[in-house]
């Protein structure tokens, strides 16, 4: 049951404020929502839903339903005060329609219908209701329920009201266009990543998807909140202390809530949140966290021995190896920076979120010594290992234009310096080295030949990662830097491409590789850079022709279709058995080679399949093999 600030709760056509029209929403969709593929099409949905968590944020709503319809449409119903109806005093039409049909209209520009919100600032909805074949709004207000349609953004049914109603709420449905759209295929587990992390976000907040095309339905709530959403985030790892560091404060119009919980990891896995946006990049927000972190921990380090008087204060790279933190902001007038809103850039946000942060801290630690001192204990063994680990960064740096004297020995480079247009072949053994160097493009293709099996860095900590020959030479050769040196801007490929055997050594060391890019070099994989290539399993020679198979479902096929033929079936065990040319055409050819962009959907449960597949405890390891086993169809042919 909802109870809510009746004082609050008057929220009318006068707090809408129109700033233009939506006149090039159609023409430059992807202005707007970044892109027109699968992407996009989620991304006005989730606008849509933005709204109505609005209402949530700020107090009004405790229930949203969202269904995939069978008609390519989908919907969202909320029960929050509802879109409102009255006249919009500057422009004489109802506030739903201004809203729906005018760029920068909303309530989220100061005037006092939301303290506040996520979304676009309030150029969602318009954007959707553009960006429809038609979409259609229900609002339940005032007693009353109304109802209006459009077609690709036009009024074409005006405002009306459907009859009398008690209750409060927003319900928009609508059909993607798709003159705009390359796909119109809404996914199931897309949708519903994004409603967990929004229910995690807002303790308390039930969200409800349900799918007609296939009967697929759930439901989230989590009223331990970010709580429950860091304990997801550990399980399966070791954690150091049972129940999670909890913490919520307000300050003007600043609310921070944040939990954190340490294992007996070397990674950090801090997740921010400004107004249920995930910030990737971070921002002011996750900056004032980690130093009053800093700095408390190294407080009371010092007041329970653990740090002496001549001890040099832990680092926070120190301090944060091994935690799993959430932090959520939220806060009027986010000042996002980029289109893509990963980093918040709020200059006043990042002192106001120490100081909560510090006061929280100071007082639980006071009440639980034993927590900070396993937590100070942890970051002092990490210390031990961090000049090693700096050093030998130090020694993977680019320096400036990079000399060849400070280029990996085994790495065979391309004659271009145009990041753009150079690739980075990642290829296992010197004989598949070899075969590489002669069947490249030397223009373009750059080779570096890999000893074996690279070491497995999520049981490892950086210093001991970056001892081994192997992962020093790939960040040196990438050039980005990793860790919190890490840029982008300084990759020297913007194709780094894993090759590998196919069979189950080459499957292994492409998770191995896959691992460490995860942990250490995110950004290359949010950048869309990282790829996997695809080489043949088989050759098939019948008569005069030759064709390439890559898996044994295409070898039974082909077979089934030259039955009679006389045929030879050569089975490549590694790249090293194909010839330049073979390994030109079949795999390295921009032309007729296939490759996989690898993209993380879900870094939740990207983070829980690392953890189980190359941590330490067998135990959750066993259980995914057994209950994924059904889905091996082949251990020598690429997944």
């Amino acid at each position: 049951m909802k109870q809510f600030d009746q004082e609050k709760q008057h929220y009318t056509a006068k707090d809408i404020q129109v700033l233009e029209g939506l006149e090039a929403v159609r023409k430059r969709p992807g202005m707007y929502i970044g892109s027109t593929s699968e992407r996009g099409l989620h991304h006005i949905l989730f606008e849509v839903v933005d709204n109505s968590v609005d209402e949530s944020l700020n107090g009004y709503c405790d229930r949203i339903d969202v269904v995939i319809h069978n008609d390519g449409s989908v919907s969202c119903a909320d029960n929050g005060r509802g879109i409102p109806v009255g006249i919009q005093p500057e422009v004489g039409l109802p506030a739903v329609e201004v809203v729906l049909t005018r760029l920068h209209a909303g309530s989220k520009f100061g005037r006092g219908g939301y303290k506040v919100s996520g979304g676009l600032h309030g150029v969602g909805v318009s954007v959707v209701n553009a960006l429809s074949e038609w979409l259609e709004v229900k609002v339940q207000q005032d007693g009353g329920l109304y109802y209006m349609k459009f077609e690709r953004g036009k009024t074409v049914v005006s405002l009306k009201r459907l009859g009398d109603s008690d209750e409060t709420g927003t319900y928009v449905r609508f059909k993607p266009d798709r003159e705009i759209f390359d796909t119109m295929e809404f996914d199931f587990n897309t949708v519903a990543r994004r409603l967990r992390e929004l229910a995690y976000l807002n303790s308390g907040l039930e969200m409800n998807l349900y799918d007609e095309r296939t009967g697929q339905q759930v439901t989230y709530r989590y009223d331990g909140g970010l709580i429950e959403f860091v304990n997801a985030l550990n399980r399966n790892k070791d954690i150091l202390h049972p129940q999670p560091v909890y913490g919520k404060a307000s300050r003007d119009y600043l609310d921070v809530e944040f939990a954190f919980q340490y294992n007996d990891s070397y990674i950090e896995n801090v997740q921010s949140f400004a107004n249920t946006i995930r910030t990737q990049e971070g921002g002011t927000h996750e900056s004032g966290f980690k130093t009053a972190l800093t700095r408390v921990i190294n407080e009371q380090a010092r007041q329970s021995g653990v740090l002496r008087e001549n001890d040099s204060n832990l680092t926070g790279e120190d301090i944060r190896e091994g935690i799993v933190a959430v932090l959520h902001v939220k806060l009027r007038d986010p000042q996002f920076e980029g289109q893509t809103k990963t980093k918040l850039g709020n200059s006043d946000v990042a002192g106001a979120v120490q100081a909560c942060v510090t006061e929280i801290l100071n007082e639980y630690f006071e009440e639980h010594p034993d927590i900070a001192k396993i937590i100070a204990q942890k970051a002092i063994v990490s210390a031990r290992a961090r000049e090693a680990a700096r050093h030998a960064r130090e020694l993977t740096k680019r320096k400036g234009a990079l000399e060849v004297t400070s280029l990996p020995g085994k790495l065979t480079d391309c004659i271009s310096q145009d990041p753009t247009e150079c690739e980075l072949f990642l290829v296992e053994g010197i004989s598949a080295g070899g075969s590489a160097k002669q069947a490249r493009d030397r223009q373009f293709q750059a080779v570096l030949p890999l000893q074996g099996k690279i070491l497995n860095v999520e049981k490892a900590r950086p210093d001991r990662a970056l001892a081994h020959e192997d992962i020093r030479a790939l960040i040196t050769a990438i050039g980005t830097g990793f860790g919190d040196d890490f840029d982008i801007t300084k990759a020297r490929y913007h194709k780094i491409i894993i090759m590998t055997d196919a069979d189950v050594d080459g499957s292994h060391i492409r998770t191995l590789l896959l691992t460490f890019f995860f942990r250490y070099m995110p950004g290359l994989i949010d950048k869309g850079y990282l790829y996997i290539a695809e080489p043949p399993l088989y050759l098939v020679r019948s008569g005069r022709s030759e064709r390439y198979l890559y898996s044994d479902e295409e070898l039974a096929a082909h077979l089934e279709e030259i039955k009679g033929s006389n045929y030879s079936v050569q089975r490549y065990k590694g790249l090293g058995e194909m010839n330049p040319d073979q390994l030109w055409k079949t795999t390295m050819d921009p032309a007729t080679r296939t490759l996989r962009r690898v993209n993380v959907e879900d870094n939740i449960e990207a983070d829980e399949i690392f953890t189980i597949l190359m941590g330490s405890r067998v135990e959750p390891r066993r259980e995914f093999i057994q209950q994924n086993a059904h889905l091996v169809k082949n251990l020598d042919t690429v997944g």
